[in-house]
């Protein structure tokens, strides 16, 4: 077995991981980066496309902002549709921050680049990840690549590998506490080769169900629509779903471009915390510890935070040997996320059709609807909240 040392072990080279190691690197701190993916799968995966006025700038900050200021588009405000009445909410105007459009894979690409370019390491292909001995002051981390086994000595290790991670199930037995709520409904999500109906975004509530235009690209748009969570995608052909996106979207002077589907596909839809997100020289982060659905747009930015956290606190232990920080970490993040976790499952109540509504529920949700798109100090929660909380 060939054995290496860092300071600390990362797994996982989603957003997460690689701003932690970003991070990290300008602290001075060394690091190493396992990912059981190849670089081009996670280069190339497809994700959320809306970061944060912070978050955009913590990449300016950080020396890795410059391609989405050049390719991303600036959004200072997004669209409501009801009953077919369309409401401009102005961000800028009602907070003074922007978000920016710019697709989730586009910023892994940027971590990458910035990482190799540093010379920081990142293992891709790493099988058989295994995290050892965090409960005492010398973790290490197993795994195999091309064949050879490997271990990895470190001081910490940050689990930034995904919901579907091995660093959660690894906490001691009935240490976590769990909080889940899964959403009768999914999103069926299309990718085309069709411009933009829209300068920005448009949220519609409709009889039929919810809908959604976004954006990757001035030629690229991504749109979505309330389906069933366990929907077979052949139920919806092509020409079914621009049908139907026509109908949800529309309203006076509206027309939908079309193009052609290249890709498609329906996204259960839940809410979910594991608390806490430490036990001895392991931390997790982003969707290791917490998942929203993606009607708030915040996926990403909570993972970005969790690891500006992170960061800080491991700066603060290794260069100050101050450990009150990553003692709090799990108090730090939590606060931030169940704000996050609420706004979230807010919109998703607010703007989805749920068919075990009753005629009060249906009530309620017209009222808040109406609220939010008639009143501006609704509308001043509702941009705080979408623009972003801060980082720290």
């Amino acid at each position: 077995m060939q054995t290496a040392r860092t300071r600390i072990g990362i797994i996982g080279a989603g957003p997460a991981g690689l701003m932690l190691s970003h991070l990290l690197h300008l602290a001075g701190i060394d690091n190493v980066i396992l990912e059981n993916r190849s670089r081009d799968y996670v280069e190339n995966r497809i994700r959320a496309g809306i970061l944060e006025y912070e978050v955009a700038e913590l990449m300016r900050q950080t020396g890795i902002g410059e391609r989405m200021d050049s390719e991303g588009s600036r959004h200072d405000g997004t669209n409501f549709l009801v009953d077919g009445q369309l409401t401009h909410v102005d961000f800028f105007k009602l907070t003074g921050k922007h978000v920016m459009l710019y697709s989730q894979h586009e910023v892994v690409r940027d971590l990458i680049a910035a990482r190799l370019a540093a010379h920081g390491e990142i293992v891709f292909e790493a099988a058989d990840v295994a995290v050892h001995d965090f409960a005492s002051d010398k973790p290490f981390i197993t795994y195999k690549q091309a064949g050879a086994e490997h271990r990895l000595d470190c001081d910490i290790i940050a689990g930034c590998d995904g919901f579907h991670g091995i660093c959660r199930p690894a906490f001691p037995d009935n240490m976590i506490v769990e909080y889940d709520r899964e959403y009768p409904f999914g999103w069926l999500g299309i990718l085309a080769e069709a411009p933009p109906s829209n300068d920005e975004l448009i949220y519609a509530s409709h009889k039929n169900g919810f809908a959604l235009l976004s954006m990757r690209s001035p030629t690229i748009s991504r749109l979505y629509l309330q389906s069933a969570p366990d929907e077979p995608i052949e139920n919806w052909p092509d020409e079914r779903i621009w049908e139907e996106l026509a109908l949800r979207l529309g309203h006076d002077g509206f027309s939908l471009n079309t193009g052609k589907i290249f890709q498609k596909g329906v996204t259960a839809m839940r809410s979910y915390v594991a608390e806490p997100m430490q036990t001895g020289r392991l931390f997790l982060a982003g969707d290791a510890a917490h998942i929203v659905p993606p009607t708030g747009a915040k996926g990403l930015n909570s993972a970005i935070a969790d690891v500006a956290i992170l960061a800080r606190a491991i700066e603060s232990h290794i260069k100050r040997q101050d450990d009150t920080a990553l003692t709090n970490y799990t108090a730090t993040c939590l606060r931030r996320i169940w704000k996050i976790e609420r706004f979230s499952w807010w919109m998703t109540s607010m703007m989805h059709k749920f068919d075990d509504h009753t005629p009060f529920d249906k009530r309620m949700q017209t009222a808040e609807l109406d609220y939010i798109m008639n009143s501006p100090a609704g509308q001043v929660t509702l941009a705080e909240n979408y623009v972003g909380l801060p980082l720290y």
